[in-house]
């Protein structure tokens, strides 16, 4: 990777992460909860840039500006709506797996 692409998608990193401190708070919390649950069950495509965080704040945006509660907009369980958003995606645990059953 060189230089100018890392400062590139560190610059979006911070807009991102304005982007977020922008939410209300509740949205913000749920926000965080989801990241630090995406990054534990490492989908594969979390890692090519800020894709699915990015398209969640936008939702998330939405819903705030809308006036709904965080909940409205994700439903009460938070972690099945985490999965619904990556049921198509391969995780880094799978990837694991699939190579011990190769082995």
């Amino acid at each position: 990777m060189n230089i100018k692409k890392m400062i590139e998608e560190k610059k979006n990193w911070r807009a991102h992460v304005s982007r977020v401190k922008a939410l209300p708070q509740d949205y913000q919390v749920v926000y965080k909860e989801m990241q630090k649950y995406f990054f534990k069950v490492g989908p594969v495509e979390l890692h090519k840039g800020t894709g699915l965080l990015t398209d969640i704040v936008s939702f998330f945006e939405e819903g705030a500006a809308e006036g709904k509660n965080v909940l409205e907009v994700t439903g009460t369980d938070v972690a099945a709506f985490c999965d619904a958003l990556i049921e198509d995606s391969k995780t880094y645990a799978e990837l694991y797996q699939d190579s011990i059953r190769q082995k």
